[in-house]
């Protein structure tokens, strides 16, 4: 899973993405909110965003992020204590706030319970099994080979089996945030069909698709 950490302090910055790193997660470290807000579309399953950092503070970035998705974990970060910075923080949707200084662990902590998949296996019946940990597929003759696309598209639906998935937010997931058509979409589900159980993968006409288990 993808985060993106914004901390303008460059040791904690660092301290924060070597201790994820070593949980499993993959990293991308900012600075600068500007340059932050421009890739918040590409595919990330949590934010780490500190309130006081150059060009565009966190607390707008938390304000633009949940106009695409209201869904994604946020957590604030801030040696702000004022309690306006906080209550506006979860007015518009944070998840967590921590308060500096921290313990790493309970930043590890927070990052498990509100970004973690579950469960590490996903079960689609007739012996197909995904791996979340690992990132691949079994069925009863061994590994499926999955394509890096096929991989995100299968982790985006298995995040919640029931839930319909809109084509932009495949788009912004399977694509990391580049833009992409329906052909491709379409090219790539008909590509995964072959590799998972029969009509396990259902379209819903002009919205998008699920899981059909």
């Amino acid at each position: 899973m993808k985060i993106l950490v914004l901390e303008d302090n460059e040791k904690l910055c660092n301290f924060i993405e070597s201790s994820l790193i070593k949980e499993g997660y993959a990293i991308d470290t900012f600075s600068d909110g500007e340059e932050a807000l421009e890739v918040i579309n590409n595919g990330y399953t949590c934010f780490i965003l500190d309130i006081n950092v150059p060009s565009t503070d966190g607390i707008t970035i938390l304000e633009t992020i949940r106009i695409y998705n209201k869904d994604i974990p946020v957590i604030i970060i801030s040696a702000n204590h004022e309690l306006e910075k906080i209550q506006a923080s979860y007015e518009l949707g944070c998840d967590d706030y921590l308060k500096k200084p921290f313990l790493m662990y309970e930043l590890i902590q927070k990052v498990k319970k509100l970004c973690e998949v579950k469960e590490r296996f996903f079960d689609f019946t007739n012996g197909f099994i995904y791996d979340y940990e690992n990132r691949h597929l079994k069925n009863e003759e061994g590994d499926v080979k999955l394509a890096k696309k096929e991989i995100l598209f299968l982790e985006l639906l298995c995040k919640d089996s029931t839930r319909i998935f809109s084509f932009e937010e495949i788009e912004d997931y399977v694509w990391e945030g580049e833009p992409t058509t329906l052909t491709n979409i379409r090219a790539l589900v008909k590509r995964l069909r072959k590799k998972i159980p029969d009509n396990a993968l259902t379209i819903v006409k002009g919205i998008g698709y699920k899981l059909n288990l």
